[in-house]
């Protein structure tokens, strides 16, 4: 099963609270929310406090501590004590009606400042390793996603082409089963999906890995179904509300990281430099 906790040198509790958050017992969930409702009141909190807050026993408390990947209850308070450290460098972004518009320009940018740096927090960098090694050793890379993720999906396809990867993508949901379906051993599909939940997305990785293809996955949610059939998950934050599907702060999260691993992908690939210099000259004469 893929690690809980992301292997950073900064913590990102809160933020993993929230990836694991849907996969909760009932009780756990409420723990949760008490630390994320407030993580101040949670830091300073014993284990009898917490439990009481959240209304729950202290197993229950344990258990969600053990659940983040934590050893213990001191472990996790720390953990809350760095984040908060963290957060204490990013005012309230929140927009309200007064907000003129250079207030909302402004906290607009500090939103997507904001998402990046909690993308680089939720890095795994064993996952991220694995990735890598596991796209440059593939014969062909399917690259799928549907929606707004489907957006996303032909960002790094052109990506990988830029640098001579063998890959192609697709975002009808049909063409994905049928693609899927004819992946193999050598083959790498790559899913993206912020749910992590989408059928469209879920079924088709588990037959690719039926196939025993490589399935790497980029998701929001760590605990999604699509992450049962991936061989490496690779964690971005999100913040969208049901009625916010596709919303931009999680795209520039989505980009920021598929932007490092692509980078790596170049510095490590043989031919990579060779492969961006025909691309290049494949399109100069389009340019006025």
């Amino acid at each position: 099963m893929k690690p809980s906790r992301p292997m950073n040198n900064q913590s990102s509790t809160l933020l993993m609270i929230s990836s694991i958050y849907t996969s909760l017992t009932k009780a756990e969930k409420k723990v949760a929310d008490a630390v994320r409702n407030n993580p101040e009141e949670a830091m300073m909190a014993t284990v009898t406090d917490l439990s009481e807050q959240a209304k729950v026993g202290e197993t229950s408390v344990i258990r969600f501590c053990r659940r983040l990947g934590f050893r213990g209850y001191h472990e996790f308070k720390l953990a809350i004590a760095q984040d908060l450290v963290n957060l204490q460098s990013f005012p309230d972004s929140q927009i309200v009606e007064s907000d003129d518009h250079q207030a909302i320009a402004c906290k607009v940018t500090m939103k997507n400042e904001q998402m990046l740096k909690h993308t680089l927090d939720l890095i795994n960098m064993l996952e991220l390793k694995k990735a890598v090694s596991a796209m440059l050793a593939a014969s062909k890379i399917y690259i799928y996603g549907v929606g707004s993720s489907g957006i996303t999906a032909l960002d790094l396809h052109y990506r990988l082409m830029r640098i001579g990867m063998n890959a192609e993508v697709h975002r009808d949901a049909h063409i994905i089963a049928m693609s899927a379906s004819l992946a193999r051993k050598d083959d790498l599909v790559f899913g993206i999906t912020t749910s992590g939940s989408t059928r469209d997305l879920v079924d088709p990785l588990r037959q690719a890995k039926q196939n025993e293809a490589t399935v790497i996955t980029l998701t929001s949610h760590m605990r999604s179904p699509i992450t049962n059939y991936a061989d490496t998950v690779l964690l971005v934050p999100s913040k969208e509300m049901p009625l916010e599907g596709g919303a931009l702060s999680t795209k520039i999260a989505q980009i920021h990281l598929l932007d490092i691993l692509c980078t790596i992908l170049m510095m490590e690939k043989d031919t990579a430099r060779e492969s961006i210099e025909k691309t290049a000259k494949a399109v100069a004469d389009k340019l006025y």
